[in-house]
């Protein structure tokens, strides 16, 4: 009877303290506000360096600087955001020759000389849903992206062409500044090495049709098959280290 008594009281014990266990609020992953800064990779048209391709950019990659938040609306369910800075580089003198050559070979001219100035620089600002897992003190989270991408600057590059007859005609592709759409996709792998803060490693795929490039002179030298660069598409890989603090 009395092992019998025992037996049932350790049952009881432990179904309240499973009961106990299941009450108890579960930890979900926490708000944070991140500084970041890295690397900017350039990709696809972006980063080709053809004269072939009217699409290609000549991007290098460069620095990325800036923040991403994370503010979560149900458990591990939330909005995450992104603000960057990203410099991709500039024309090397082998590239604006590589231009050069290529204008000459299909306009059939006496000369044709290229000059590049200024670098691709640019805001990102992206946000969209975001889903975190969590295990111990290791954070990964996912996240789909929709936003903008507002160029600050862009290579002016500037195309002077000397015609048989000894006339010349000047092309000037401008310093674009427009805004246009972007979208793309975040991940990150993060740990918590202190109560309120965490370091970690992240991810940014950004893509966008293109950035409006406008074109000024006498177009009609480049005789309709020249190279003429009307929208740049923008495609980067980010690859950023970052520390956080939770809120």
């Amino acid at each position: 009877m009395k092992k019998t008594l025992t037996l049932l009281s350790i049952i009881t014990l432990i179904s309240f303290y499973a009961k106990a266990q299941d009450d108890e609020p579960k930890e979900y992953v926490k708000s944070y506000l991140a500084l970041t800064g890295g690397f900017s990779n350039p990709m696809g048209d972006f980063a080709n360096k053809t004269y072939e391709n009217y699409k290609s950019g000549f991007a290098k990659r460069g620095v990325v600087v800036g923040f991403e938040t994370g503010i979560y609306v149900y458990k591990n369910l939330g909005i995450g955001a992104t603000f960057s800075f990203q410099d991709q580089g500039e024309y090397t003198i082998p590239e604006v020759q590589a231009l050069a050559n290529g204008y000459n070979k299909i306009l059939k001219v006496n000369s044709t000389l290229v000059q590049a100035v200024g670098r691709y620089h640019s805001l990102n600002f992206l946000l969209g849903p975001q889903y975190s897992f969590q295990y111990k003190k290791f954070i990964l989270d996912l996240r789909a992206d929709g936003g903008f991408i507002k160029s600050t600057s862009t290579p002016v590059i500037t195309i002077f062409v000397s015609n048989t007859n000894n006339s010349s005609q000047t092309i000037t592709q401008q310093n674009s500044k427009s805004m246009v759409f972007a979208y793309g996709g975040a991940a990150a792998l993060r740990w918590e090495f202190a109560e309120g803060w965490d370091i970690g490693l992240h991810f940014n795929y950004v893509k966008s049709d293109g950035l409006k490039i406008s074109n000024t002179g006498d177009i009609s030298a480049l005789q309709g098959t020249g190279r003429l660069v009307t929208k740049q598409p923008i495609t980067v890989l980010q690859s950023t280290f970052a520390i956080a603090v939770h809120f």
